[in-house]
């Protein structure tokens, strides 16, 4: 096997590895705040997106790779829990906004708290250089591979 296709390979397998260890770590920070990581997702990209703190929910399927129908059911879970509230758009009549309530601010900060945490947990032993150079170098990959559509 040819050395650049044993590299492919390995990638593959480091970064596969590496997103399940800090997805698991993750996961279990945000259990214990009642969030699963669907949710997180959709209540740190609200956060992100800045006061107010409102996306359409297109907007949020598109950004976060997720069904409408995976959408729609994170959204009711986060209402019922309080941490949004779907509200009218007035410029569009057939559209509406999901925004982040004051507990869905609250909770946002602390679920990107657990993750700062979890993350620390996971990579704490790993020379910050090293860290670094492994980011940098994902970049370059993205860039090059990230707008690529795979059946």
């Amino acid at each position: 096997m040819a050395p650049h296709v044993v590299a492919w390979l390995e990638l593959s397998k480091r970064v596969s590895r590496v997103g399940g260890l800090l997805e698991q770590a993750i996961r279990n920070a945000l259990a214990e705040l009642g969030l699963t990581y669907a949710e997180f997702d959709v209540l740190a990209a609200l956060r992100r997106a800045g006061e107010p703190y409102r996306l359409k929910p297109s907007e949020l399927t598109r950004s976060l790779f997720l069904t409408s129908g995976g959408t729609s059911n994170v959204l009711q879970r986060l209402a019922a829990a309080g941490h949004v509230e779907r509200e009218a758009d007035t410029g569009d009549a057939r559209s509406r906004w999901v925004r982040l309530t004051e507990e869905g601010v609250r909770v946002t900060e602390a679920a990107l708290a657990a993750s700062v945490r979890a993350h620390g947990e996971i990579l704490r032993d790993v020379p910050e250089d090293a860290v670094r150079q492994a980011a940098d170098a994902l970049r370059e990959v993205l860039l090059v591979i990230g707008g690529r559509r795979f059946r």
